[in-house]
């Protein structure tokens, strides 16, 4: 099986003419020359199970404020295409617009999954959008489908990677950044680039990267956040489709000297771009999420259930609570009195204080009346996210050693270091579908059950522009 792939690889750079190897156009000719029959057993089925998380918080994500601003705008400009928006099934938008709004949708609750270690990539709502934009308008059928969003995920993982958690420091929007390639291989492979068109896709795909952090700092603007990964997704599907009519970008848009590392990431791996490639399966570090809020809050949040069911005690028992974990908790998460809905999800401390008065599971429970809430918002003040200097040095860590202190004088730690959705420890299919019910009973039980199905199935479907009918 990987005998195969070095043989594709060698061909596609015979074909191509190229007389040196370098990152770009490994990745592109591994994208473009993939083929479903290499792919392992289980990574199609995790990569299923990305898919179905996905759909499920675009479904749930279609109703929110923010998303109907943007599914009028898609609808406004978008109307007669082929392509679906999720979670609202009157009309069909040109494949663009629905990569754009549907990436959106999967990113607009804090309910999509990312990679675990960090990378600042989210698989779902970057891939799976672009995918489905393409696949219906070129009625793909399901076995397609899996393998463009495989090599999507393969490319656009090891980008983030290879970046080493830098470039947020630098005040971008990881996600933003590195969603522009997966989902050009992803669209490129469904759109058949062969591996220079590809490594072009790639070119352009690098300057349409965006997506700035700035709402962190302002406390303002947090609705943008949302926008960002549906922008990336759009993105790459305008790079494929530009690069197959004959559309060029620089070659050399990863390793250049003014590159994407170069430029998006300070000390960046590039050894990290290539390692395993074909070998190692980065959709096995897929993370998919069990509380809608942001993932460096998932251990917190999960620390202090777990102590609170084993030495039981109330919101109103608390003094304070100190939550120490990485860099990114103290510098981008310590916001105890956010001002909007989705600073509340990237808040650290809002999540924890809200986690003891409301369902931390359940998506409803972040919303304007917890926003303004006088005991959450007076808890979390007193919730103090602090740097852990042994855990820190751990490139990529999202783990939480909490001590929650008691107003009797108790003092209770609990340090998570792998939370439950994370590789290490993840959802099951049957937590999976539980979570697609919950997010997807707005369709109805009958049409949600059916979509369930054949998602687990995706493989044997003749035609994804069938899935929504």
């Amino acid at each position: 099986m990987r005998s195969s792939w070095w043989y594709k690889l060698s061909q596609a750079f015979s074909y191509c003419g190229w007389t040196s190897i370098m990152e770009t156009k490994i990745l592109a000719a591994y994208a473009a020359n993939l083929s479903y029959d290499e792919i392992p057993y289980p990574i199609v089925e995790r990569s299923k199970d990305c898919i179905l998380d996905t759909l499920a918080a675009a479904i749930f994500g279609a109703d929110l404020p923010w998303s109907r601003i943007l599914i009028g705008y898609v609808r406004r400009y978008g109307i007669g295409g082929k392509s679906s928006i999720l979670g609202y099934g009157r009309d069909k938008i040109q494949a663009p617009l629905a990569a754009l709004v549907n990436g959106a949708l999967a990113h607009s609750f804090e309910l999509d999954n990312v990679r675990q270690p960090g990378a600042g990539v989210h698989a779902g709502a970057t891939l799976t959008p672009a995918a489905l934009a393409i696949a219906e308008e070129l009625e793909t059928d399901g076995k397609e489908f899996l393998t463009a969003f495989v090599a999507g995920c393969e490319v656009m993982f090891r980008i983030g990677h290879a970046c080493r958690e830098t470039s947020e420091k630098l005040g971008f929007h990881a996600p933003g950044l590195t969603g522009t390639f997966g989902a050009a291989a992803t669209a490129g492979r469904l759109l058949r680039l062969n591996a220079q068109q590809m490594v072009h896709a790639f070119g352009i795909a690098g300057s349409l990267s965006s997506g700035l952090l700035e709402f962190v700092k302002s406390g303002t603007g947090g609705m943008v956040k949302r926008l960002h990964l549906g922008r990336a997704s759009e993105g790459g599907l305008l790079a494929a489709s530009l690069a197959k009519e004959g559309f060029t970008g620089p070659e050399t848009i990863l390793e250049g000297s003014f590159g994407f590392l170069h430029v998006f990431s300070r000390e960046p791996d590039f050894a990290r771009l290539t390692h395993a490639l074909g070998k190692e399966y980065e959709v096995l570090n897929i993370c998919m999420k069990r509380f809608p809020c942001h993932i460096n809050a998932q251990a917190p949040v999960q620390a202090v259930q777990e102590l609170r069911n084993e030495q039981p005690f109330s919101a109103a028992d608390v003094e304070e609570i100190i939550i120490a974990g990485g860099e990114r908790l103290v510098t981008h998460h310590n916001i105890p009195a956010p001002g909007d809905v989705m600073m509340g999800q990237y808040s650290v401390p809002f999540s924890v204080a809200l986690s003891l008065y409301r369902d931390p599971e359940d998506p409803r429970s972040f919303s304007e009346t917890s926003l303004k809430d006088p005991e959450i918002l007076s808890l979390s003040k007193r919730i103090h996210p602090v740097l852990d200097d042994e855990r820190a040095q751990i490139e990529g860590y999202r783990g939480a050693r909490v001590t929650v202190r008691l107003k009797d004088g108790r003092s209770l730690v609990r340090e998570v270091r792998e939370f439950k959705g994370s590789p290490a420890y993840p959802l099951t299919r049957q937590e999976i579908a539980r979570k697609f019910r919950r997010l997807a009973s707005g369709m109805g039980k009958e049409a949600a059950e059916t979509l369930l199905g054949r998602i687990e199935k995706l493989e044997v479907e003749k035609n994804i522009g069938n899935l929504f009918a």
